[in-house]
């Protein structure tokens, strides 16, 4: 059960505070309750579970209030109680942390104690201090308009092809053959000047789709090559492989984002690492894109695009709330929440609620 999680399930400034025998103990603790996350943590009574960077951030938060507790107590212990998650929120009401991050801490120290209360018989624990996020108060920051057209513009900047001189003899001609393909000149007239000013499509192609999709981090992680309806000019996510496994979603696409698709499809068949791969954008190692990595990717775009970085929290985030932002505003609230598969316990919202032509013209709008 958790091979399938990207993170340690025990930290190692826990393993260098706990001996052989506590380790064990401790992983088998940590093991059923990232188990108890996963499937029930969010609404035990209907076996609904977080997604996995939610567990994470659960994981590595209660590892550091088990650490405190232990700290504070004199030694190793898995019984915790109220008192113990009441001084640790004194504690960290003591430190520098913004507002948010004791928020975060809050927020993990609830649900492990909500995992006591539904599988241990445990009361309800009711914290005397409450923390809440800033950003709560405040609309979520997101790409202006014209941000979002720097950012696509910066996209077509950003990545490059194999250079010419790096490549083998027989290499060189399925390359040329490409070019040949995307420039429109026979293969006899491609010269090295071409490989220079060939940009390759995937960075375009995953910008332009995020842009168009309000794609979460964790939606271009899993983006599979089935997910593409090319002909139908949209993307096709079953409910199986969507990141809030609730329904099937058809979402539209701009024609210029699906012939930057095309392109990229038609472009990744040259590298080998795409040879057994069914992912549709996968970095320099190899690896899905994840959190990390469109983090970097969206720093890098805004370096580009000449956007300024300060006071603001960069991350891919930013391109799904200004998809949002400005869906709501061309269309409506439902064709924003049908563009962005967003489903919420108080509203059930279905792709088809919105047409996905008016959507599109929505997006041609952006």
């Amino acid at each position: 059960m958790t091979d399938q999680f990207s993170f340690p399930i025990i930290t190692e400034p826990t393993r260098e505070v706990l001996s052989e025998k506590q380790l064990v103990d401790y992983r088998s603790e940590r093991e059923a309750f990232i188990d108890w996350l996963a499937h029930f943590g969010k609404d035990p009574q209907k076996a609904n579970g977080y997604g996995e960077y939610t567990v994470r951030d659960t994981m590595y938060n209660t590892d550091q209030y088990y650490r405190w507790a232990w700290e504070n107590r004199g030694g190793y212990t898995l019984n915790l109680d109220h008192d113990d998650a009441d001084d640790y929120m004194k504690h960290l009401a003591r430190r520098e942390l913004t507002s948010d991050s004791k928020a975060s801490k809050q927020r993990a120290t609830k649900r492990l104690y909500k995992w006591f209360q539904n599988e241990r018989g445990a009361n309800e624990w009711e914290p005397e201090i409450i923390y809440s996020n800033s950003s709560l108060n405040f609309p979520k920051d997101h790409l202006t308009r014209e941000e979002r057209t720097k950012i696509r513009e910066a996209a077509m900047e950003y990545g490059t092809i194999p250079g010419y001189n790096d490549l083998e003899p027989h290499e060189r001609d399925e390359w040329r053959r490409y070019l040949s393909q995307r420039f429109e000149k026979p293969m006899d007239q491609v010269v090295p000047e071409d490989w220079d000013r060939a940009n390759g499509w995937k960075i375009p192609s995953l910008v332009w789709v995020s842009l168009d999709a309000g794609l979460r981090p964790v939606e271009v992680e899993r983006f599979k090559m089935s997910w593409l309806d090319l002909g139908g000019q949209r993307l096709l996510i079953s409910k199986e492989e969507s990141s809030k496994n609730e329904e099937n979603w058809i979402v539209p696409l701009r024609e210029r984002t699906t012939i930057a698709l095309k392109r990229w499809v038609n472009e990744r068949k040259l590298y080998d690492q795409y040879d057994e791969e069914d992912h549709l954008w996968v970095t320099r190692e190899g690896n899905p894109y994840g959190a990390s990595s469109l983090r970097y990717l969206i720093r890098r775009l805004f370096d580009i695009a000449g956007i300024p970085k300060e006071n603001r929290k960069v991350s891919w985030y930013l391109i799904r709330h200004s998809t949002g932002t400005y869906m709501t505003r061309e269309e409506d609230l439902k064709a924003a929440k049908s563009q962005l598969r967003h489903k919420s316990p108080e509203t059930t919202m279905r792709y088809d609620q919105a047409p996905e032509e008016d959507r599109r013209d929505a997006l041609d709008k952006m």
